[in-house]
């Protein structure tokens, strides 16, 4: 008896230590209230916890979740059939009425400082069937619906009435129907999630999961190479080749849709960090013009960036998709790093001795997001745009950023969608907060009332080959007008142990049932 007492505690004790998966991630994640901030890193966590109806496969298409089926019910109406069965993992049944009290509560979190009302404001009645049955009603077709609604988790109303966002970041209301639920949690550094047996999809490998935020690209590594992390995101492109000498690791990377631009205020009359050569305040915007912010994009080497900055880890690109995504335009062309152009347009604009102007950006949300800011800086400095960098951690520098803090700053942005109208009602279409555009993102912005006509009459189009002429049509008129100035897309670049096999997606961030022993 003692024996087999002896070899049945050492056959458990192994797979629960093999059972336990240590991730890094280089981005800071703020919340667990997955409502609180349209955050690439906060999406990854809340998925651990949550489910939406609707939830992206690897090729970014809509595949079922809490919702196993949707259909037109007619032009302004979708029926969504939920999935039976499922419970939260305090045990309380999921029902459409979790579905309508989800979609109520998005547009009301205090303080977001990046909203998901773009999915939930086009909707203008949620009605419930039955206890297993919604439909979705509008004012006007919607037929990007599921993809819109596949970044909204469900929240239980019974959890969620009156419930804050400290109050899912003190885990009292972090309770989901998803593949886990979270243990331990300390905002920005750490969370534990254990696995949630009774999930109704398919379990994951993983018992436990350790996942870390370490934004210092060499500590990361060094974590990885000494054994305590198992893999990480957001490899630093100088440092792909050393991890590749490493027999004990393996590095694997994929192109993603992660858009790295400069926004900027092309629309307001002042600019708060726009200075003459004297250091005294501009009476009016330089950015306004479209030939200065032509001319500052013409003098970024983005080839060099690419070579120099993130070692052949990005792709050039004047245009808001990735080539093969729904909405890319082959016309769009990175613009050529000419900076006599770039000078002569500056004086055609009335600054041919130039002027001076401070670049914003976050230090540890994109890759070498510090480092792009800098070389950008000395780029302009040879055409006379004298610029001061100002860098910041993520936090910090999102809730500056809605707040229309900044001149001019770095910042990306990954379709919610995997095509093109995410980017469009975001970054390209003017803020319209009735419709839950543009506002929370980009407050001071560029605006055309033409290309708003095309991306309103594109998000009601069925036929995909019509709707993404009409993407195509909405650029190719506003990117001479440099809503943004595209840089490039950046390519998700991933170091892991072996005997780990990580099943990419074009999306962001480790997700723990995308990771599987060999």
């Amino acid at each position: 008896m003692r024996l087999r007492l002896a070899a049945l505690f050492a056959c458990c004790a192994l797979p629960a230590a093999a059972q336990t998966l240590n991730v890094a991630t280089g981005g800071a994640f703020t919340s667990m209230d997955p409502h609180f901030h349209n955050l690439g890193p906060n999406n990854v966590i809340t998925s651990y916890v949550f489910d939406p109806l609707v939830r992206f496969d690897r090729k970014y298409q809509p595949e079922a979740s809490l919702a196993v089926s949707w259909k037109t019910v007619n032009d302004t109406t979708w029926e969504f059939k939920l999935r039976e069965g499922v419970k939260f993992t305090d045990g309380t049944p999921f029902t459409a009425e979790d579905v309508a009290f989800t979609y109520a509560r998005v547009p009301q979190v205090p303080n977001s400082p990046g909203s998901f009302t773009f999915a939930t404001k086009p909707i203008t009645q949620v009605e419930i069937v039955d206890a297993h049955t919604i439909r979705l009603h509008s004012a006007t077709p919607l037929p990007l619906l599921a993809y819109n609604l596949s970044n909204v988790n469900i929240v239980s109303r019974k959890i969620g009435e009156g419930a804050t966002t400290a109050d899912y970041n003190s885990m009292k209301a972090a309770i989901g129907t998803g593949p886990f639920r979270v243990t331990e949690l300390a905002v920005g550094e750490r969370v534990v999630f254990e696995r949630n047996d009774s999930w109704w999809g398919t379990r994951p490998v993983w018992v436990k999961v350790i996942y870390r935020s370490i934004t210092n690209g060499a500590s990361r590594n060094a974590a990885l190479q000494a054994g305590e992390i198992d893999i990480i995101d957001q490899v630093p492109p100088s440092d792909v080749e050393e991890l590749r000498k490493n027999p004990k690791l393996a590095v694997v990377s994929m192109s993603g849709q992660r858009l790295i631009m400069l926004a900027p205020d092309a629309s307001r009359a002042v600019t708060p960090f726009a200075f003459d050569l004297q250091g005294k305040p501009l009476p009016a915007n330089p950015l306004k013009d479209v030939r200065v912010r032509q001319a500052l994009s013409l003098a970024i080497n983005r080839d060099g960036i690419r070579d120099r900055v993130m070692d052949g880890f990005s792709v050039p690109t004047g245009q808001i998709m990735p080539e093969g995504a729904s909405g890319y335009d082959p016309s769009l062309k990175p613009d050529p790093y000419d900076p006599a152009r770039a000078k002569a347009l500056l004086a055609e604009a009335g600054y041919k001795d130039g002027f001076a102007i401070t670049i914003h950006g976050p230090n540890n949300r994109y890759v070498n997001d510090s480092k792009i800011v800098e070389a950008i800086a000395q780029m302009w400095a040879r055409i006379g745009v004298k610029a001061t960098v100002e860098t910041m951690p993520a936090a910090t520098f999102f809730s500056r950023a809605v707040k229309a803090e900044f001149s001019v700053r770095l910042t990306g942005w990954g379709s919610d969608t995997g095509e093109a109208s995410s980017n469009l009602t975001e970054w390209v279409a003017s803020s319209a907060p009735d419709k839950g555009r543009g506002t929370m993102f980009d407050p001071s912005k560029y605006a055309n009332p033409k290309v708003d006509a095309i991306i309103e009459k594109s998000l009601g189009v069925i036929d995909t080959a019509a709707r993404e002429a009409l993407y195509r049509d909405a650029e190719r008129m506003a990117m001479p007008e440099y809503p943004i100035i595209p840089l490039h897309f950046q390519v998700n670049v991933f170091a892991l142990r072996k005997g780990l096999t990580f099943n990419m997606r074009m999306q962001e961030g480790v997700r723990a049932w995308d990771v599987v022993s060999q």
